[in-house]
């Protein structure tokens, strides 16, 4: 089995400071050093660059700030950009209110297999706890099985077993496409295959299914998926419900590309790379991308 060298863990982020200190300083406890962190961030305000550039100080690795300016929800865009300033050959993708656990580099790792993606797993929590695990700072890896299992029960963890055991990689893989558990929150993907189907579709704008129109686009192209629940948990912070009035027509786009074997994004990976003056995304990617302005504006530098 090949083994990815790098992992480039992309985290996604809007105008959540907080909440992505909590991610970034869990990224910071991880078994595995051998990584990344590329925050990929859609638009947001000054806080959130102060935020990040105290937490790039005191970094133990390579950490990059990528941005993009507010207009609406672009999670596709800023998911390649983020792609196009990572040097890793295996790419992770966490969003900024999901909190990965210490195993989380090192399970993916594991996982990690050529012709396949991992669809990790996340683990809902309550409002009411996301507000004291942000005010108290609280560590959720400190926490004992016992005081997991009370969380569950008092309804502020959606699961408790998948926070206590991590199985081994056994039957985890899935010959046949599904949509399950597609989300892009906690979904690894080889770079090559990103350039294969050129990333992201960017045309996908507002909420909804840009997610899952990668997934079915790498399975057109022979790529198939693993399973990562019991092994990748995050812990999804709570927050309000994104406006979906795009997502109707953004499924049928998805559903009509699954049917026709689309395998290329419209806008994606290599349409970014011509415009940002970067190397062709068929090419191994560059270390850095040069600084520029507005859209892709590179924040810091590792």
């Amino acid at each position: 089995m090949q083994p990815a060298s790098k992992i480039s863990v992309i985290v996604t982020t809007y105008n959540r400071p907080d909440a992505l200190t909590a991610v970034i300083e869990a990224c910071f406890a991880q078994d595995d050093p051998h990584f990344e962190i590329i925050i990929a961030d859609d638009g947001s305000s000054n806080n959130t660059r102060e935020c990040v550039e105290a937490l790039r100080r005191r970094s133990p690795v390579p950490l990059r700030h990528v941005w993009q300016s507010d207009e609406g929800f672009r999670a596709a865009r800023v998911r390649n950009l983020g792609t196009l300033a990572a040097s890793g050959d295996y790419i992770v993708f966490l969003d900024g209110d999901c909190i990965p656990p210490p195993h989380f580099v090192s399970q993916h790792r594991k996982l990690a297999r050529p012709g396949f993606i991992v669809s990790g797993s996340r683990v809902l929590m309550s409002e009411q706890y996301t507000r004291r695990l942000l005010d108290a700072r609280i560590n959720l890896h400190k926490l004992g099985a016992l005081e997991r299992l009370r969380l569950r029960l008092g309804g502020h963890f959606n699961k408790f077993l998948q926070t206590v055991l991590v199985l081994p990689d056994v039957g985890r893989e899935r010959r046949k496409f599904t949509w399950r558990r597609i989300k892009s929150c906690n979904l690894a993907v080889w770079r090559s295959d990103l350039d294969r189907v050129n990333g992201f579709d960017e045309s996908f704008t507002g909420w909804g299914h840009e997610d899952s129109d990668l997934v079915v686009r790498l399975y057109n192209a022979g790529v198939l998926r693993k399973d990562g629940a019991f092994a990748t948990e995050v812990y999804h912070l709570w927050h309000h419900e994104n406006l979906r009035d795009h997502a109707t027509s953004n499924r049928k786009v998805v559903l009509q590309r699954a049917a026709d074997g689309t395998t290329q994004a419209k806008t994606g990976l290599r349409e970014m790379a011509r415009t940002a003056g970067a190397a062709p995304v068929a090419a191994p990617p560059s270390a850095a991308l040069p600084s520029e302005t507005g859209d892709g504006q590179v924040r810091s530098t590792i």
